[in-house]
């Protein structure tokens, strides 16, 4: 015979406070819903293109991996596009980050800060490492591109030595 491993009525008091939780839905601000259901900018440029700069940021096995590649011509951030695997926040922190770089100088977009995308997108503290990726991969796309830009240079002014 088959013995109930709680007392009278705590079973019921338990699933009843399991799916009460379960319930809950897990609300986010409009604008990371925004952001993710219309990503902007996702995509990706030519990584040999000497005027992209490319950058991968991130973990498979922690769950969130970012690409941001920007374009950069004159010294301005004409294009900059993003492929994000992760959670919606991760995806709409990278949306966001792609348009509030595109058509600033090289140095206003290394000014971003991941305040500045969880500011806007009302992230809340548990999801404040999606920014933090995004604000790296920002950067690391950046330096990549100057990377690029000196090795140019050098090669450059080796030929015509």
């Amino acid at each position: 015979m088959l013995r109930p491993i709680f007392p009278s009525g705590a079973a019921s008091r338990i699933t009843s406070a399991w799916c009460s939780c379960a319930a809950q839905k897990r609300y986010y601000h409009d604008n990371v819903l925004d952001h993710f259901k219309n990503p902007r900018n996702a995509g990706k440029l030519d990584k040999k293109d000497p005027s992209v700069g490319t950058a991968v940021v991130g973990k498979a096995s922690c769950g969130d991996v970012v690409q941001l590649q920007v374009k950069i011509e004159d010294g301005v951030v004409q294009d900059a596009k993003f492929k994000t695997f992760g959670c919606g926040s991760a995806i709409a922190s990278s949306s966001l980050a792609t348009e509030m770089i595109k058509g600033k100088t090289q140095k206003e977009a290394s000014e971003l800060k991941n305040t500045d995308i969880s500011g806007y997108l009302k992230l809340p503290p548990v999801k404040i490492h999606c920014s933090l990726l995004v604000e790296e991969a920002v950067h690391a796309a950046l330096a990549d591109y100057e990377r690029k830009r000196s090795s140019l240079k050098g090669a450059e002014e080796a030929t015509v030595v």
